[in-house]
C-alpha cells in the first residue's frame, strides 16, 4: 500500500509543484522587474534602491489609511456633517501639527546616528495607530482624531528623515535631483496600486483598509533596518543654521555695547543662499495650493460635481489628474536634470498663477481638471528644482540638515493651504481667486529674486 501511495502521490506532488511554479512565475517576474528598476545605475550598491522600495511601502500604507479616514470622515455622512467632521479633523490634527512641525526637523537633526531607527519608529507607530483606529473608524468616534494626529506626525517625521537620508545613498552616477525623482516615482506607483486595493478592502468593512495598513507598515519597519549602516553615519555633517553666522553680525552696530545688550538679530535663512531662500518661498506657495485644492475641491465637487458625473467619480477624475500631473512633472524633472533650477521654479510658479486666474474667470469642469493637473506638474517640478538648488548651493557638511528643515517648512505650508480650503465658501470662482491671490504673493516674493540669482550664476556649479 505504501508503494501504491508513493506511486500515486509522486505525480500529484510533481503536478502541484509545477502548478505552484506557474502561479508564482508572474509575481516573481514582476518582483525581478521592480528590483531591476529600483537598483539600476548603481542604486542597488549604494542602498538607494532599498530606500525607493521603503518609500513605496510608506506611500502604500498612507493611502490605505487615507481611504479608511475618507470613508469615515467624508463619504459616510451628508455634506454639512462631513464639513463639520473635516473641520474637526483639521482642528484636532492639523492645528497641533502646525506647532509640532517646526520641532520635527531640529529634533531629528540631533539624532543623525539613529535615522534607521527613526524611520522604523515612524513605521511602527503608524502600524499600531492603524490598529487603534480600526475600532473607531466604523463609528467615527472622537478617539479617531488623536490617533489620526499621531499618524500625521509620524508620516511627516518619516518624510523629513527620508529627505535627509537620500544624500547619504547617492550612487556616483546619479545626481540628487534624479535620485529624488526616482524615490518620488516609486511612491506614486505604489499609491496608484494601493488605492484600488484600499477601496476593495473597504467593501469588506471600514476597518479592513486599516488592517492592511498595519501589515504594510509592519513590513516597512523591517525594511527600515535593511538600509545600509551609512545611513546612520554623521561623518562630515553639521547642522544648517537658519540665521546669519555670528561673524557676519559683528558689524559696527553689533560692536556697540547698547546693541549687544539689545541682542539685535539679523534676518534668518541667510546661510543657505538667496536662491534657496527664494526657491523655498516659491515652493511654499505651490505647497499651499496643493493643500488648498485637496480640501476645497473635495467639498466643492461633492456639492457641485463635474457635469453629469457622481461626486465620487468627480473626485476620482480630479485625483487622477493631479496624480498624473505629479508623475509627469517628476519624470520631466529627471529628464531635464534641473540645469536651470531658478528659472524652472519661476516658470512653474508663474504658469500655475496664470492657470488659476484663467480658472477663476472661466470656471468649469474642464478648468478644475486642468488646475489639478497643472498643480501636480508644478509641485513636482518645483520640488525637484529646489532639491537641485540645495545640492548646488548648500555645503555638503550641512546639506542633510537643510533638507530636513526645508521639508518641515513645506509641510507647514500644506497645512495652511488646507485650512484656507476648508474655511472658504463652496464657490468655485471665489476659491480659484483666493488660490490666485496667494500664488501672486509667491510670485511677487520669489520670482524676481530667482531670476536675478539665475543671471548672477552659481559659485557652486555642481548640479548634474
Amino acid at each position: 500500500m505504501g508503494a501504491i501511495r508513493s506511486a500515486e502521490g509522486g505525480p500529484l506532488r510533481r503536478t502541484a509543484r509545477g502548478a505552484g511554479r506557474v502561479l508564482r512565475a508572474p509575481f516573481r517576474g514582476a518582483a525581478r522587474g521592480v528590483r531591476r528598476a529600483t537598483h539600476a545605475h548603481g542604486a542597488g550598491e549604494s542602498g538607494l534602491g532599498k530606500l525607493i522600495e521603503l518609500h513605496a511601502v510608506n506611500s502604500a500604507g498612507d493611502v490605505l489609511i487615507t481611504v479608511a479616514l475618507a470613508s469615515t470622515v467624508f463619504f459616510s455622512v451628508p455634506t454639512d456633517q462631513a464639513r463639520g467632521r473635516v473641520a474637526l479633523y483639521l482642528a484636532v490634527t492639523m492645528a497641533p501639527f502646525v506647532f509640532l512641525a517646526p520641532v520635527i526637523g531640529p529634533l531629528l537633526d540631533r539624532v543623525p546616528h539613529g535615522r534607521r531607527a527613526a524611520m522604523a519608529s515612524a513605521m511602527l507607530a503608524r502600524a499600531l495607530l492603524a490598529l487603534m483606529m480600526s475600532g473607531a473608524v466604523a463609528t467615527g468616534g472622537l478617539e479617531l482624531y488623536p490617533a489620526a494626529l499621531g499618524v500625521l506626525v509620524a508620516s511627516k517625521a518619516y518624510g523629513v528623515v527620508r529627505s535627509a537620508v537620500v544624500p547619504r545613498l547617492l550612487p556616483p552616477r546619479i545626481a540628487l535631483v534624479k535620485a529624488n525623482s526616482r524615490v518620488t516615482l516609486g511612491g506614486l506607483l505604489a499609491t496608484g496600486l494601493a488605492a484600488p486595493l484600499g477601496a476593495a478592502l473597504h467593501q469588506l468593512g471600514p476597518q479592513w483598509p486599516l488592517y492592511g495598513a498595519f501589515v504594510v507598515f509592519a513590513f516597512g519597519t523591517y525594511l527600515s533596518f535593511s538600509l545600509p549602516p551609512k545611513v546612520d553615519s554623521a561623518k562630515g555633517e553639521a547642522r544648517a543654521r537658519l540665521t546669519a553666522p555670528e561673524s557676519r553680525r559683528r558689524g559696527p552696530l553689533m560692536r556697540n555695547p547698547v546693541m549687544r545688550r539689545g541682542k539685535a538679530r539679523a534676518p534668518g535663512l541667510r546661510t543657505v543662499g538667496a536662491s534657496v531662500v527664494h526657491g523655498l518661498q516659491a515652493n511654499g506657495a505651490l505647497r499651499m495650493l496643493s493643500g488648498f485644492l485637496t480640501f476645497f475641491l473635495a467639498f466643492l465637487l461633492r456639492v457641485h460635481p463635474l457635469g453629469g458625473l457622481s461626486p465620487a467619480f468627480s473626485l476620482g477624475v480630479v485625483a487622477v489628474a493631479a496624480g498624473a500631473g505629479n508623475a509627469l512633472g517628476t519624470a520631466i524633472a529627471a529628464l531635464l536634470r534641473s540645469r536651470g533650477p531658478e528659472k524652472m521654479i519661476a516658470l512653474v510658479l508663474s504658469v500655475t498663477l496664470g492657470t488659476t486666474i484663467v480658472a477663476a474667470v472661466l470656471f468649469g469642469a474642464f478648468m478644475v481638471v486642468v488646475v489639478a493637473a497643472v498643480a501636480g506638474i508644478s509641485q513636482a517640478l518645483g520640488k525637484q528644482s529646489l532639491d537641485s538648488l540645495i545640492q548646488r548651493d548648500v555645503p555638503e557638511e550641512v546639506r542633510t540638515s537643510a533638507f530636513a528643515r526645508s521639508e518641515t517648512l513645506l509641510q507647514m505650508c500644506w497645512v495652511v493651504g488646507g485650512a484656507i480650503g476648508i474655511l472658504l465658501p463652496l464657490n468655485g470662482v471665489v476659491g480659484m481667486s483666493v488660490a490666485a491671490a496667494f500664488l501672486a504673493l509667491g510670485v511677487a516674493t520669489a520670482v524676481r529674486g530667482l531670476l536675478a540669482a539665475a543671471r548672477r550664476g552659481s559659485p557652486h556649479p555642481r548640479v548634474a
